[in-house]
């Protein structure tokens, strides 16, 4: 048989939260194991998971050499009452892909318009949203399952010609095979309204996992999603282990009657030209009044906080690693990174909230200079690249903590100055444990409350190791017995799975552009708080910058002291009007002196 490259446009990670049964790097690496041509990961409302994939295959190039190429895409479900316009029956879900970078930008738009007018975990889109914003995006209208051949022919002609309209030549009609009988006679009609509606029919395989051995995988999370028991489910569940990722050989010879649906894989992903790699270097310019370029504005910052920090005169030790952390800063580009965070405690002193930057930025007399940190460089021999680098090209990570009672207000700052749609929290994957993988799977197996307390009693923190013999044995469970031993199973291949996206303790993501051209933006469960859809490592995967704007309640203690010593002695204090000499009181106030919450004066 004449080897056919295919592409498999229909995958579904564990990103579309307990539906899909593999991550999304399992996907990636058994794509190339088995010779895909490419493949796209499209999720439900939600790209949260295609940065995994994409680091997966950027990891497998280096290793292997050649890898399939990757569309990163998402599953479109509409919650519009189940209808759209006249159809009579429910929208069948789409898949939807960008062309170029214009398109990943409109499909962020999308999926953002979504999820703000919907609760936190919910996303609700319409026929008409998806019109407005398909420019530059290729759309494959997946049928609607359990529908009749005559109910699909009688509903899906509209749909086609409606968004044939909307994106001409960019719609596609997807054919999958259900195993139950009827696929011949299925095929047969969706290739009849392809051919009447003149929308070109691509083959998939509507993929949950990566192989067929993670198909009883799948039916728990089936289970846990739809709060049902392995004997209850019955007909939620999956009919077979078929919807595994197949070889280009495998696909050519189930559509062995309609070739021209496997060519249609390849056609289309000619036509898919975008990739993530093209979302660096989206950081906000932060020009300021009076300097040609960002770069300008650090330098000017900076020798001005040096003369404040270093009365009188600067010493060598310090001019020399302000010159070369400069030139650094300059030749990375990371000039308005420094300044973004500079102007952030800048607001937070004017509002006399304590803040203290910490970590390895305090290895940088830059930072030192600029009022970020306190910890004088030129009083220790710390390695400045440990903190920046050129050749590991990681970008700058500051961490400034805030007093916690009042870091909302540095976080509305944020919002308030860039804006909703270019300044957005990163987001936290909560994934399951030892015990609430435990939990939940044992749930499944229909296993009791108390069989579930006594397992789950015996596990120790987060349970990495899973559950071993001595801790069932505590428990008074046979492990070897056939049910014990498969549940046990599967709740260590479901630890690591995303149960839901919740907020960064406060890592903000700030772009040049719109943030949400770059990541959708959905509602956070705390009120006037917005996040994005990707985590701290797939930020770093893409090589976009984040500042963390933490908060720490020592602050807030502090601040509290020293408000009752300005109770108590006024705000110019001098050590003769405290009780007694005491060093550390001493030291306090003179921080305190920094911040310019007093006026400390010595004997």
């Amino acid at each position: 048989m004449l080897k056919v490259p295919y592409t498999e446009f229909a995958t579904t990670s564990n990103f579309s939260f307990l539906r899909g049964a593999s991550h999304p790097e399992e996907l990636a690496a058994a794509s190339a194991q088995l010779g895909l041509a490419g493949f796209g990961l499209a999720d439900r409302n939600s790209v949260a998971g295609v940065v995994r994939a994409h680091g997966a295959l950027r990891d497998l190039t280096e290793s292997v050499g050649a890898v399939p190429r990757y569309h990163p895409g998402a599953r479109l479900i509409f919650g519009d009452g189940g209808h759209a316009g006249n159809l009579d029956q429910a929208m069948p879900e789409i898949l939807a892909y960008p062309a170029n970078r214009a398109g990943w930008g409109r499909l962020c738009r999308l999926l953002t318009l979504g999820n703000r007018r919907a609760p936190k975990g919910e996303c609700h889109l319409a026929l008409p949203d998806l019109e407005e914003w398909s420019d530059d995006l290729h759309l494959i209208v997946m049928p609607q399952a359990g529908l009749e051949p005559a109910a699909l022919a009688a509903t899906l002609p509209p749909l086609l010609r409606r968004m044939g309209a909307a994106r001409p030549g960019a719609v596609h009609l997807a054919a999958t095979l259900h195993y139950d009988g009827e696929d011949r006679m299925r095929l047969g009609c969706l290739d009849a309204v392809a051919r009447q509606t003149h929308t070109p029919l691509i083959a998939v395989n509507d993929v949950l996992y990566h192989a067929p051995a993670r198909r009883l995988l799948q039916d728990v999370a089936t289970c846990i999603r739809t709060h049902e028991t392995l004997e209850t489910a019955g007909r939620l569940l999956r009919a077979h282990a078929e919807r595994h990722l197949k070889p280009p050989a495998e696909m050519a010879r189930l559509f062995g009657h309609y070739p021209d649906a496997i060519r249609q894989t390849q056609r289309l992903s000619d036509k898919l030209t975008f990739s993530l790699d093209e979302l660096r270097y989206e950081y906000p310019e932060e020009t300021i009044a009076g300097f040609s370029t960002p770069q300008e504005a650090l330098v000017h910052f900076t020798y001005q906080g040096a003369e404040k920090r270093y009365p009188g005169d600067v010493p060598e030790k310090i001019r020399l690693s302000l010159a070369h952390e400069i030139a650094l800063i300059g030749q990375l580009g990371y000039a308005p990174y420094f300044l973004t965070v500079f102007d952030i405690v800048r607001f937070a002193r004017e509002k006399g909230i304590l803040c203290q930057g910490r970590g390895s930025a305090a290895n940088s007399a830059v930072c030192f200079c600029l009022g970020i940190t306190e910890v004088d460089p030129g009083k220790s021999d710390l390695l400045f690249e440990r903190f920046i680098s050129a050749d590991r090209r990681e970008p700058p990570d500051i961490d400034v903590d805030f007093e916690h009672a009042r870091r909302e207000e540095v976080i509305q700052y944020i919002y308030q100055r860039y804006g909703r749609e270019r300044a957005g929290l990163a987001a936290t994957v909560i994934s399951y444990r030892s015990r609430s993988a435990m939990r939940e799977t044992g749930k499944v197996f229909g296993f009791s409350e108390d069989t579930l307390d006594a397992l789950s009693g015996s596990i120790w923190g987060f349970g990495a190791e899973g559950i071993g013999e001595i801790d069932t044995t505590r428990a008074g469970i046979d492990r070897e017995a056939p049910t014990v031993a498969a549940m046990l199973e599967l709740a260590r291949q479901i630890q690591g799975f995303p149960r839901h996206l919740s907020q960064h303790v406060g890592g903000f993501v700030m772009t040049r552009g719109r943030l949400d051209e770059l990541v959708p933006i959905q509602n956070a469960a705390m009120a006037d708080r917005t996040v994005i859809e990707w985590d701290k490592d797939d930020l770093d995967t893409l090589g976009i910058l984040k500042v963390d704007v933490l908060a720490l309640g020592m602050l807030t203690c502090l601040k509290k002291g020293l408000d009752l010593l300005r109770a108590h002695y006024g705000r110019d204090l001098t050590l003769a009007t405290l009780p007694a000499e005491d060093p550390s009181v001493y030291r306090m106030l003179q921080r305190a002196d920094s911040l310019g919450l007093f006026q400390v004066e010595s004997r």
